[in-house]
């Protein structure tokens, strides 16, 4: 049987008894005096200034338990408040001593010792630096000090306590379920993503930058981040939004840091800004690529130090503020064309996360239709479902492989509310689904979206030169860059690229054919690689 060994601090206050110290409850006397339980050994950790003190509680600890053993060890911290300091001394304690658990059993006594010191030795056992359970003592309910009080055992390991976690698991999945507007979705890798983001959101300030398609939700997701701090009071002001895209000309500065009366023509008075706004709140700059480099200038700024220049004035403003980011582009090839800051680009990229598009989460289409007839219902007040062969329909198309859903959730969310405000007497019938489908097939088959073929270009040639392309040259160049990525060698993309053609010929030639059509754009097999 493992001998019981007990590790505690000495309470100036509650173990001091004075005169009258055995009409007194004492919490570390009082572990001796319970007859079911044995110490065979208490280690009573005490300031060095309460010597005296601890000598005394030894002493008294010897005439209610002669059986114990007690065993000083006088703890060199100036300030018990200070936390800093208590728990390097008890961590010190620690590692130093010699647990052996194979022979011996240990419990550590918090009733004693500063707040600061019961939380210390709390965060020692559930790390195991202490391989105890928790020893919590408390007086005897009547006044009779002549009884023992209460001893209660708490092992951080038992699935007793498992409630404890099981309540802060469900306060988790709250801060999920407001990140993802209370949607179930299925997607593993969206979840996975979720759960990272819901840590940074409330253990970090730092900028988070939201990339991702048009349409994938980064500007809700944002909002919903916002108010997953506001609702911890990890934030105090305003949610402040702003599309970068729509910062052109001289009006982007002003708008974005304010100005003074007379900094230009038409400035007939102070405006604040945006930044301002945003002071002790969240500032989200949504499209941040499309930025100005004087505006990115001042933004960096206005990050690491949080101060600014409105435009016209002599002083520096100040705003604290949090930011949250968002863009379609791809900010490190931006910076490679000197249109986005490197400086910017490495402040906020600290915490980035990249939102799939609708294609990519297909399983989340069926949780969204109710989460749109929800908004539905809730904005118009009317109440709209599907019937099921309908929900059906819609389900089987909205989940084909061959659906490219081009705007995402911004596809998707029009086609509910078209179909929501079509729908008679409030059933979506097979025949609203039947002209929402034609409707979509229809609007995507004319659609020029920033495609897969676009971001092909775009990652060997950059945007700029990726404009310059006519349409046709476009999807003809993304199509070999494609075929070229799929083949090991020039010669074997040539044939798949030229597999009708090359039969007319007696000599063909499929690799010098590929490189000069290559040629024609400045590419070469290598760099297309």
């Amino acid at each position: 049987m493992k001998s019981t060994v007990v590790i505690g601090i000495l309470g100036n206050q509650l173990d001091r008894g004075g005169g009258e110290r055995w009409k007194r409850w004492r919490p570390t006397i009082d572990l001796g005096r319970h007859e079911d339980f044995l110490i065979e050994r208490l280690e009573l950790l005490h300031n060095a200034s309460d010597g005296a003190l601890a000598t005394q509680v030894r002493q008294d600890m010897l005439q209610v338990s002669p059986e114990t053993t007690v065993n000083l060890h006088p703890i060199p911290w100036n300030d018990p408040w200070d936390f800093e300091e208590v728990y390097g001394s008890l961590h010190d304690f620690a590692r130093s001593y010699k647990f052996d658990t194979a022979r011996e059993d240990y419990l550590v006594h918090i009733t004693t010792g500063t707040h600061v010191a019961q939380i210390c030795l709390f965060l020692l056992s559930e790390s195991r630096h202490f391989p105890a359970r928790l020893l919590q003592a408390t007086p005897p309910k009547r006044r009779n000090r002549s009884e023992p009080g209460t001893l209660v055992q708490i092992d951080l390991d038992l699935s007793r306590y498992d409630k404890l976690a099981s309540r802060f698991r469900e306060e988790q999945s709250a801060s999920y379920s407001v990140l993802k507007s209370g949607i179930a979705t299925k997607n593993q890798a969206f979840n996975a993503m979720i759960e990272q983001i819901e840590r940074v959101a409330l253990r970090s300030t730092e900028a988070v930058l939201l990339m991702g398609p048009t349409g994938a939700g980064k500007s809700q997701l944002a909002r919903r981040i916002y108010d997953l701090r506001r609702s911890r009071e990890l934030v105090k002001g305003d949610f402040v939004a702003v599309n970068c895209a729509t910062l052109k000309g001289a009006s982007a500065m002003s708008t974005l840091f304010g100005h003074v009366k007379g900094a230009y023509t038409g400035a007939t008075k102070d405006r604040p800004g945006l930044m301002r706004a945003a002071h002790k709140g969240v500032l989200f700059l949504d499209e941040i690529g499309e930025l100005g480099l004087d505006e990115q200038a001042m933004l960096l700024r206005a990050v690491e130090d949080g101060v600014f220049h409105p435009v016209g004035a002599d002083s520096v403003a100040k705003s604290d503020f949090q930011l949250l980011a968002g863009t379609n582009r791809d900010l490190r090839d931006s910076v490679r064309r000197g249109e986005f800051r490197e400086d910017l680009y490495a402040r906020i990229n600290l915490w980035t996360f990249t939102l799939p598009g609708l294609a990519d989460r297909r399983e989340d289409i069926e949780p969204n239709l109710d989460y749109e007839l929800g908004k539905w219902t809730k904005k118009t007040g009317h109440a709209v479902a599907f019937n099921q062969e309908a929900r059906r329909d819609f389900l089987a198309f909205a989940t084909n492989p061959k659906s490219p859903w081009h705007g995402n959730f911004r596809d998707l969310n029009a086609a509910m509310t078209r179909m929501a405000t079509m729908a008679p007497g409030g059933r979506i019938n097979r025949d609203v689904v039947s002209e929402e489908l034609a409707r979509l097939r229809r609007a995507w088959a004319t659609s020029t979206p920033t495609s897969n073929a676009e971001q092909v270009l775009t990652a060997v040639l950059g945007e700029s030169e990726t404009s310059k392309l006519d349409r046709f040259d476009r999807v003809q160049l993304a199509d070999a860059i494609v075929a070229c990525r799929t083949c090991k060698t020039l010669s074997a993309a040539g044939r798949l690229l030229f597999s009708e053609s090359r039969k007319k010929k007696a000599k063909p030639n499929d690799a010098d054919r590929l490189r000069k059509y290559l040629a024609r754009f400045g590419l070469d097999w290598e760099h297309v690689q």
